[in-house]
């Protein structure tokens, strides 16, 4: 089958369309939330997923997610969505068991061959993860989208949460970043074989491993990397918490090559990683020794990124370390 460059059909790549995340937040601070003392978890807190209990020990966990191409490859698209979405159930703790396929798709313009490609691609994660693909919904759409709502399971008493952080607790991050810089090349043509293979291969890694291992390791707070960044996400697990964070800068484990893009005279930056820095620029007070591409790398928008885990210093959490919590205003962060 020839390749279609799907990345040249979309406005953005991955979470990098995502709304931006101040718009976002104050389109949903007009809703009240659910009084439902059964919703464990909602929007409120920003968190992955939502949690809804049926018994003591038995939980429901619920999460969408889709997104424009990120990858030319329809297949590497498809597993690349797949996990993406899989991941927002990890990352409370749960176990997913279903999803229902999310498809906008330019039939008439490219054919049933690249989304039957897809599909197969979303197919066989959920496989690999032992999820049932049990039906889905699709629309025409000139711009493609594809990813899954997915429905999995957790003991309330295990969840995971990005409100529930500990100050003293580190910071470890389960994957490299700079998926978005690698995607963004890839589509400027600036992105080496190398370069794209790692991120497909990092983006297409499922959390499932990770997560166990940071319950394991008595994690206190637990968010994935995605669309907001490294700081924007761990801006709203710090304020959630009411802690503030440190990050050290050149403990971020990065994806081959990123930074050298990084550094060039036009950097491949996405749109929706200046927006992550305008949002996220206010609560971040950077040490003057961090240079503009780490700045960057740290406001990258990701997808499929990895989980950013809180946890005892010692305790075994899964990742790199990169920084750690403290007692101070909710929500900042120091870049050193």
């Amino acid at each position: 089958m020839e390749t279609i460059g799907l990345t040249s059909l979309s406005h953005g790549a991955g979470c990098a369309c995502k709304l931006p995340a101040a718009d976002l937040h104050a389109l949903l601070g007009d809703f009240a939330a659910s009084a439902d003392p059964r919703l464990l978890v909602g929007n409120d807190s920003a968190d992955d997923a939502a949690v809804y209990q049926l018994r003591d020990d038995l939980a429901v966990v619920t999460t969408v997610d889709f997104f424009t191409p990120i990858v030319d490859d329809a297949y590497d698209f498809g597993r690349i969505a797949a996990a993406n979405a899989l991941s927002d159930v990890y990352a409370m703790g749960g176990t997913p068991l279903t999803a229902l396929n999310l498809v906008a798709w330019p039939l008439v313009d490219l054919g049933r061959d690249p989304l039957r490609e897809v599909l197969r691609g979303g197919a066989d994660v959920a496989h690999d993860a032992g999820v049932a693909i049990v039906g889905g919904h699709s629309i025409d759409d000139a711009e493609p989208k594809y990813g899954l709502a997915v429905t999995g399971v957790v003991d309330p008493r295990a969840i995971l949460r990005n409100s529930t952080a500990r100050a003293g607790d580190s910071l470890y991050i389960t994957k490299p970043v700079g998926g978005g810089v690698a995607s963004t090349a890839a589509k400027r043509g600036l992105a080496s074989g190398r370069l794209t293979a790692t991120a497909i291969e990092v983006m297409t890694a499922l959390n499932r491993d990770a997560a166990r291992e940071a319950r394991q390791a008595d994690a206190s707070a637990v968010t994935d990397v995605t669309g907001y960044g490294l700081l924007g996400h761990l801006h709203e697990l710090a304020k959630a918490s009411a802690v503030s964070a440190v990050v050290r800068a050149t403990d971020v484990p990065a994806l081959p090559e990123v930074l050298a893009l990084l550094e060039a005279e036009e950097p491949p930056i996405a749109g929706g990683s200046r927006r992550n820095r305008d949002w996220v620029e206010p609560a971040v007070d950077w040490a003057d020794g961090v240079p503009e591409p780490l700045r960057w790398l740290l406001c990258d928008a990701m997808t499929s990124g990895g989980l950013l885990v809180a946890a005892p210093e010692g305790a075994g959490a899964p990742g790199t370390a990169i920084g750690r919590l403290e007692n101070g205003k909710p929500g900042t962060i120091r870049v050193v």
